[in-house]
């Protein structure tokens, strides 16, 4: 990614405000997404989805995130100048306009639903809920310290979309699939929240840190167990085998090293237990993958 920054720089620097708004330099928030979402398709699938179905929900996400990205600097054009991590952010320097930002997510948008319209009506239908949460979640930090349970649903609405393309219903499983993936975005977005909590509180911005307060790594960590007793469930309710829980238990210890990092609240760590989300989602999709490989 940052290869191919240098390159847009150096092609059509006008470009390159646009490629940062929709984070398509830093890919950590799509593979978030990612995972759970490939997850869902292969449990649903009992294994490898098709092309067809994996290519529209892997673009499908990279293009919602990237939407995502770009509505959320546009909801905070005029507070993350205030804030230390996010002070260089496009909208906040200038270099992008805030007319541009809603093009973009307007036009991303539009090419997620055109991916989508290739599934089946009820996979479009749920697409449309997708797109509000999307769309909101950026100004729920303003009414709400749960701004993160929102963030969790949008994240998560790829779940049931999958099944729905796949298998025509949205069945309990996936449900369950997509509560746990709520509870674990709500936990390492704390993290993610963590790092700005002194910024945060100075420009009245809400969120679960916030509101946790001095019981930020107690709440985290019970998200974190239900999570892992979720994933349990999922387990013995598809009769999911040991590559399965082998993935199980490398989440449970990557989320005992976060709440090792998270300790003493300082930014760079919480960033860092943030960022270690991603082998988190690795681990349980490798263990699905390797799981139907094997039968």
């Amino acid at each position: 990614m940052q290869v191919i920054s240098q390159q847009i720089q150096q092609r059509w620097p006008q470009i390159l405000p646009y490629w940062q708004l929709a984070r398509l330099d830093r890919p950590i928030g799509s593979l978030l997404l990612l995972w759970p979402t490939w997850s869902a398709l292969w449990i649903a699938a009992k294994g490898w989805p098709g092309l067809h179905l994996f290519a529209v929900f892997t673009l499908g996400v990279i293009l919602t995130r990237a939407a995502g990205c770009a509505i959320n600097d546009f909801a905070d054009r005029n507070i993350d100048g205030h804030v230390k991590r996010t002070n260089q952010r496009p909208l906040a320097t200038g270099a992008a306009t805030a007319r541009g930002a809603l093009l973009l997510f307007a036009g991303l948008m539009l090419l997620a639903f055109l991916l989508v319209l290739t599934t089946n009506q009820l996979t479009v239908l749920l697409s449309l809920p997708a797109l509000v949460l999307a769309f909101c979640y950026p100004f729920a930090k303003r009414y709400t310290h749960l701004p993160q349970v929102v963030l969790g649903a949008a994240f998560s609405m790829g779940i049931p979309m999958a099944f729905a393309a796949v298998q025509g219903e949205v069945p309990a499983v996936a449900w369950l699939i997509f509560t746990a993936n709520l509870l674990w975005t709500v936990a390492y977005d704390t993290f993610y929240a963590m790092v700005d909590r002194d910024d945060d509180l100075k420009i009245g911005v809400k969120s679960t840190a916030i509101l946790f307060g001095d019981m930020d790594r107690v709440m985290t960590g019970s998200l974190q167990v239900m999570v892992v007793f979720a994933l349990l469930m999922l387990g013995s309710r598809e009769a999911l085998g040991a590559l399965y829980y082998c993935g199980v238990a490398i989440a449970a210890a990557l989320f005992s090293y976060q709440q090792w990092l998270v300790r003493d609240r300082q930014r760079d760590p919480c960033f860092k237990a943030f960022l270690n989300n991603n082998l988190v989602g690795a681990a349980i999709f490798l263990g699905i993958f390797f799981h139907f490989l094997a039968s």
